[in-house]
């Protein structure tokens, strides 16, 4: 028999690491074969049920309104744009055509991807704050695109500085990333003096701004996040992406959507249009009755995360880890401690798995600028952060 070797994958695949939560998931699986209760931080993966009103809309939309079985259009159903128009001109005082600056996607994952796909030639730059969601520099490469970094410091509060980025280097940006409430930071925008220096950036060199705002629900302690479309000129600036994902515990739904200028959105809508049908059209009803109904849910939801959030600070400051407690998004980032540094991020992550039986995040799989630091998910029972708490400072002090 004639074996015939397989040709190489692409250059801008083989470049890129296995994704960040497949290597998590594939040590989980291997610490809970050798018997270890495993409790999981790694992925921001919510455990509170989606909202009742919404499951309800779901199940009557697929019993009762057959049509939305067949294939959908990549435009998206009407009542969903709708939807996120008026939840946009309450939420944000933004006001958006339903027809044209509205897109439906499949999470905001696949839509930063594709926006990528849609508008970068080899070697165009993507100014990308680091340490990032890994699409947004992962898309960048698949696209066959080069990734300019803009470090987040803790001494800056996590914010970019823009005044930093070479002229040379800017005036070839085709698109300038952020993302606040930060994923994995945690940071917030205080003010809008970061948007209008982005807008100010934008009109100055010609680069898209794309706002990835999907933690926008999720805040604590009375913090109120803002939209880049808010500032006026910045829908002829770029587009803002969001998610139900977080906001109302839909994350396996794939329910999202661009908003903002109408030429990208249109260039977007062609991209998708020859690759995917779009999201299934009973989930889009499901999607505009979670926007249109009552938003009790996501008080409800940020006070529970809240809530989690202090208990976890909480418990690694008593078994001796100084961790900084998020005003918003569903994380919390920590520096590791002198004994965990030395073995690094990615170590540190695999040694806790398999030997205490934790997963976080390490903070390398969010860029290289994330090495020193891990992402906390503020998922499970207060009960079980406690005990995620007290393993990793025995795991810690172990260290020493």
């Amino acid at each position: 028999m004639v074996t015939t070797q397989l040709p190489d994958v692409s250059k801008k695949l083989a470049q890129l690491p296995p994704y960040l939560f497949v290597r998590l998931y594939a040590l989980k699986e291997k610490a809970e074969a050798k018997g270890l209760k495993v409790i999981d931080l790694g992925q921001g993966n919510p455990d509170l049920p989606s909202p009742d009103n919404v499951v309800e809309a779901l199940c009557k939309a697929v019993k009762e309104k057959t049509w939305t079985h067949r294939y959908p259009q990549t435009r998206g159903l009407k009542e969903f744009r709708e939807a996120v128009a008026k939840w946009y001109d309450r939420r944000f005082g933004v006001e958006l055509d339903p027809e044209t600056e509205v897109l439906p996607l499949i999470g905001s994952k696949e839509g930063v991807a594709h926006l990528f796909m849609a508008y970068l030639n080899p070697g165009d730059t993507v100014l990308v704050p680091g340490p990032c969601y890994p699409v947004h520099y992962n898309g960048v490469v698949l696209a066959g695109g080069e990734v300019h970094w803009l470090p987040l410091k803790a001494e800056n509060n996590f914010l970019p500085q823009l005044e930093t980025v070479p002229e040379e280097v800017a005036r070839r940006a085709k698109f300038l990333l952020l993302n606040y409430p930060n994923n994995p930071t945690g940071a917030v925008l205080e003010n809008d003096a970061l948007l209008k220096e982005a807008l100010a950036f934008s009109e100055r060199y010609g680069a898209i701004v794309v706002y990835d705002n999907p933690y926008s629900e999720i805040a604590f302690d009375g913090y109120v996040a803002p939209s880049y479309l808010q500032l006026a000129g910045a829908k002829e600036r770029g587009i803002e992406l969001h998610s139900l994902s977080k906001t109302y515990s839909m994350a396996g739904w794939r329910v999202a959507f661009a908003v903002g200028n109408a030429d990208i959105i249109a260039a977007l809508g062609k991209f998708k249009s020859f690759l995917d049908y779009g999201i299934p059209g009973f989930l889009q009803l499901a999607g505009a009755e979670a926007l249109n109904g009552s938003q009790d849910y996501v008080r409800n939801t940020s006070r529970r995360y809240q809530a989690r959030r202090n208990t976890l600070v909480g418990a690694l400051k008593k078994h001796g880890w100084e961790v900084s407690s998020p005003r918003a998004a569903m994380y919390v980032w920590a520096k590791l401690p002198a004994p965990a540094a030395k073995l690094g991020s990615q170590r540190f992550a695999e040694r806790l798995i398999t030997e205490a039986g934790v997963v976080l995040a390490p903070g390398v799989g969010f860029g290289p600028h994330g090495e020193g630091y891990v992402r906390m998910a503020l998922v499970g029972s207060e009960k079980s952060l406690e005990e995620a708490a007290r393993r990793i400072g025995k795991f810690i002090k172990g260290l020493k």
